[in-house]
């Protein structure tokens, strides 16, 4: 053990006498220099994400190469390059003087070493314990149209939304879509209150100019917290084939990607990198296409966008039959033009499964495609089909809030909890203006299964949003009712009357909540009203005429009363006959047993419970009307209806334990 210090001590003289320490602190210091320049160098040359490790391991190799070497050779000032002799052979006062030129490298090294220590490696720790607030998410805002023609700006949107889709289908990052951004075109605001609103950590954005075939764009990443400028990147490139749009488009999210340091598998760089379609021609119709529908879906008056949309799908179509987007596109135009009147024939929404199937045909990788497969697959009442079209959506882009809403509307209501996991996903991707209808879609799950006090949050969340009054008083007025304090619930409706008459859901929420305080006369006056604004809005409302008929029948009009209950057994049965929504949740069967109750044909109304009954959820305000529903008062105190309520109030209270330990679980309470 004595003999340890003086071979430790021998060892490092001998490191010294072969210049291996000055080796070692010039080559760090070059190592410094060279991972700084290609830091700063490699986004601006467009070089790929593992560049920087790349040139790690090459300093890594060079470093064993250059200790290796300075131990075996020596640089003398005299005789040049020559193989160092070993201590035992050069006597001590034989050892040749070192080069001027190796103190002077060695010093000015380790003062490089130092000042990039101080003002490289110091700053950066400071900014990483900051960054680990920043997860990662971007919004990319909609870009800036510079062309004189501004007929030019399908373009330009078309570039922002195709670069946004490249990025949502990024696993590893949360991307808001295009209608959460959208609000931010041509509006000047601080990049961080932009940030803070859409809840993400990066913003993108961008603007852009067609001259010909020439187009020049330029993009910028910011950090969305400081508004700190993180990276940029110019582009002046002749467009003659789809290819060399589809170029920059994906080189853009890849390289966006990089400096967020977001995972991209394999499989999703192929997914970004995919040439939709050859024709540059069919591209081009396809987003004016898409443009002329997004008017449409921001003003759902505008049919002539819709039917403008229409138009140039088929027209992109033409140059390139094969185009999977533009049947996708065409399917989501049949959706919104023939819903409301094909909804009780049998090729109900045909037309939209054969257009997406069509566009999976061709390619099979359109998560759009899956999507609009899962809505109407839910819509026919096939939902476990419908589950599993969403879920492919969800593999090809994982921040595609339809698909988790999709899912959401079916489980919420038989899966509290996956109902709202699912509409918990859909909030966190979406900023724009279908917010505030999520967030009232989560607040109604809270309250289905009561949690009122978190319903009222999210439901205030939502007002804050659109601050929309005539929704959050409905509400209130609605969940009152529910609850058993039915003069509130009146009070609250009369108000939200005032500032909108002719809103159906307000109109129909009065007429209950008369009808619950047995105050028939003013029940029908507002049912009469509800039925008007749907017949004008060309609205089929399939589960409510029951309680229509019963207004009537408690005014003495047995005759409409007859009219309205035989119009209700005509919806249920045809919901029931062709699957819509898979019967309403099996509530098409509660109301067919609400009408023969009051009918007094028991067999048949008991018939249709004990399927209603096999429900494996009840709401709470199914709870509330089921007790005492007048439309079941032949039958209220027979041991089979009391037994299937008690059933009933079992299960709700089930499923309010899981969803509450649940949240317990995940810290939500």
């Amino acid at each position: 053990m004595p003999t340890n210090p003086n071979k430790l001590s021998h060892f490092w003289q001998e490191l010294k006498r072969r210049k291996v320490v000055r080796v070692i602190t010039v080559y760090a210091a070059a190592a410094f220099v060279i991972l700084e320049l290609t830091d700063i160098v490699a986004p601006s040359l467009g070089l790929p994400g593992w560049t920087l490790n790349f040139i790690i391991i090459l300093l890594c190799v060079g470093f064993i190469i250059s200790v290796i070497v300075s131990w075996v050779y020596d640089i003398h000032p005299e005789g040049g390059i020559v193989k160092t002799e070993s201590s035992k052979k050069v006597p001590e006062e034989g050892v040749p003087p070192s080069s001027k030129g190796w103190k002077i490298a060695s010093y000015f090294s380790f003062v490089v070493i130092i000042a990039l220590i101080v003002l490289n490696v110091l700053p950066r720790n400071k900014v990483s314990k900051n960054s680990v607030l920043l997860d990662k998410s971007i919004a990319v805002l909609p870009f800036r149209n510079d062309s004189e023609d501004k007929g030019n700006a399908h373009f330009i949107n078309g570039a922002m939304e195709s670069i946004l889709d490249n990025l949502c289908k990024i696993e590893d990052l949360r991307v808001p879509g295009r209608t959460s951004v959208e609000q931010y075109r041509g509006v000047s605001r601080p990049i961080p209150e932009i940030a803070a609103e859409m809840n993400v950590s990066y913003i993108l954005e961008g603007s852009g100019q067609k001259l010909g075939d020439r187009i020049l764009l330029s993009v910028q990443l910011l950090n969305g917290k400081n508004d700190q400028h993180l990276w940029s990147k110019q582009y002046d490139r002749e467009i003659h084939k789809i290819e060399d749009l589809i170029d920059i488009q994906s080189e853009i999210a890849k390289l966006v990607a990089s400096e967020i340091e977001a995972i991209v598998t394999p499989k999703e760089k192929e997914l970004i990198e995919k040439i939709l379609t050859t024709n540059l021609t069919a591209y081009d119709f396809y987003q004016r296409g898409r443009e002329e529908h997004w008017k449409f879906k921001t003003d759902n008056d505008n049919r002539e966008a819709l039917e403008r949309a229409e138009e140039l799908y088929q027209d992109a179509l033409e140059y390139d039959s094969t185009f999977a987007l533009a049947y996708t596109g065409l399917a989501r135009v049949y959706w919104d033009r023939h819903y409301w009147d094909t909804y009780f024939t049998e090729n109900f929404l045909d037309s939209v499964l054969i257009l997406a199937d069509k566009a999976i045909s061709y390619d099979n990788q359109i998560a759009e495609a899956y999507t609009v497969k899962g809505d109407s697959y839910r819509e026919i009442g096939q939902e476990e089909q419908a589950i599993r079209e969403y879920s492919k959506a969800i593999t090809l882009n994982p921040n595609n809030w339809e698909a988790y809403l999709g899912k959401g509307e079916y489980y919420a209501h038989f899966d509290g909890v996956k109902g709202l996991e699912n509409y918990h996903k859909a909030v966190s991707l979406n900023r724009g203006s279908e917010l505030p209808a999520l967030l009232r879609k989560l607040a109604e799950t809270y309250h289905r299964y009561g949690f009122r006090e978190k319903a009222l949050y999210y439901s205030q969340e939502a007002l804050k949003l659109d601050n929309d009054s005539v929704l959050y008083y409905y509400g209130l007025g609605r969940d009152a009712g529910f609850t058993g304090d039915v003069a509130n619930g009146i009070k609250f409706g009369k108000a939200v009357y005032a500032l909108d008459s002719s809103n159906v859901a307000i109109l129909l929420s009065l007429g209950d909540l008369y009808m619950m305080s047995d105050q028939y006369k003013e029940s029908l006056k507002y049912y009469k009203k509800f039925i008007a604004r749907l017949n004008s809005l060309g609205i089929l409302q399939t589960n409510y005429m029951h309680r229509v008929a019963y207004a009537f029948w408690m005014n003495g009009l047995k005759e409409e009363a007859e009219h309205y209950f035989n119009l209700e057994v005509e919806y249920c049965n045809m919901s029931i006959e062709l699957g819509r929504i898979e019967a309403q949740q099996l509530w098409s069967y509660y109301d067919l047993a609400s009408v023969y109750a009051f009918r007094g044909e028991k067999e048949k109304a008991y018939e249709n419970l004990r399927i209603y009954n096999q429900r494996p959820t009840v709401s709470s305000w199914m709870m509330s009307i089921q007790r005492r529903d007048p439309l079941f008062e032949s039958i209220w105190d027979e041991p089979e209806y009391q037994q299937i309520v008690r059933d009933a109030d079992s299960k709700y209270q089930a499923e309010h334990a899981r969803i509450n330990k649940w949240l317990d679980e995940n810290d939500m309470l």
